[in-house]
């Protein structure tokens, strides 16, 4: 059996809690496909040393979108992210698979299970910030209202969801705005600065550059494609993917052109081609 065929399926606790029994489906599957073998991490430290320990078999997350990010984060700031390849199995709630999806992983568990078998490596690009973080799908400058409730325990998010519906219900002239003074540089172009508010800025890496987009309060938003983008003024918050980070006063953002490998279904072929 080659190291191809060789697995580390490490399967995040919280993917454990969620659905069980997709967890043991998928996990059945891997290892009646692969030599697989499996770590069940209860803490960040458990999953990151269960990382470090691969050797030469490939990582598989049974996870969210957080599991995702967690490992990619790690492998990256050990410098294992370029020669190697991520697989995932996606398990959560629907909320917590957004990015999971975008990037093309089979919703279904047994479907992304048999992918991680039988699929091809896409090189995907990859933003990462001057504080060795990394964004996988989308950032927005600043985080939106209310991305503050991402940092309260899952119990708590019905709660405030019911409270804001009962007690908050503005008619549409009390709507207002949020605006922001920011200084948005796009490769050193100047596409807004602190004297023009702004509603917010959002990017997302495509063919190897970042498409960046920034929306005033009124009139046209401006858009870039930069490779690098910095972001300051005063304290921010920013949301990369399913995290909110910060604040913050200055923040930059580099693309890396398919810096990491993710294992995904085979596009299909067609008869004559």
């Amino acid at each position: 059996m080659s190291a191809h065929d060789q697995l580390l399926v490490v399967i995040d606790p919280v993917a454990r809690r969620s659905d069980g029994e997709s967890v043991r489906i998928a996990k059945d599957v891997l290892c009646a496909g692969a030599e697989a073998k499996i770590c069940l991490p209860d803490t960040p430290e458990e999953f990151f040393r269960a990382l470090a320990r691969r050797g030469s078999r490939r990582p598989v997350v049974i996870g969210d979108d957080r599991a995702l990010l967690r490992t990619v984060t790690f492998l990256h700031r050990e410098r294992d992210l370029a020669d190697g390849m991520l697989a995932l199995v996606p398990i959560g709630a629907p909320g917590s698979l957004e990015v999971t999806h975008a990037l093309g992983v089979p919703q279904s568990a047994v479907a992304a299970a048999r992918a991680v078998l039988d699929g091809a490596v896409r090189r995907l690009d990859l933003l990462v910030d001057d504080s060795d973080g990394v964004v996988l799908g989308d950032l927005d400058v600043p985080a939106v209202p209310g991305d503050s409730l991402a940092f309260a325990p899952p119990s708590v998010w019905g709660t405030c969801r019911s409270l804001v519906r009962t007690l908050v219900r503005p008619s549409p002239a009390q709507l207002v705005v949020r605006t922001h003074r920011l200084r948005v540089e796009a490769d050193g172009v100047l596409l807004s600065d602190v004297d023009a508010p702004v509603e917010g800025v959002t990017v997302r890496s495509l063919g190897g550059v970042a498409d960046v987009t920034v929306r005033p309060p009124s009139g046209p938003a401006v858009h870039a494609s930069a490779r690098t983008l910095t972001v300051s003024g005063p304290d921010f918050r920013y949301r990369a993917d399913s995290v909110v980070s910060g604040p913050v006063r200055r923040r930059t953002w580099a693309v890396r052109p398919e810096a990491w490998g993710l294992v995904l279904p085979k596009a299909p072929t067609h008869a004559g081609a």
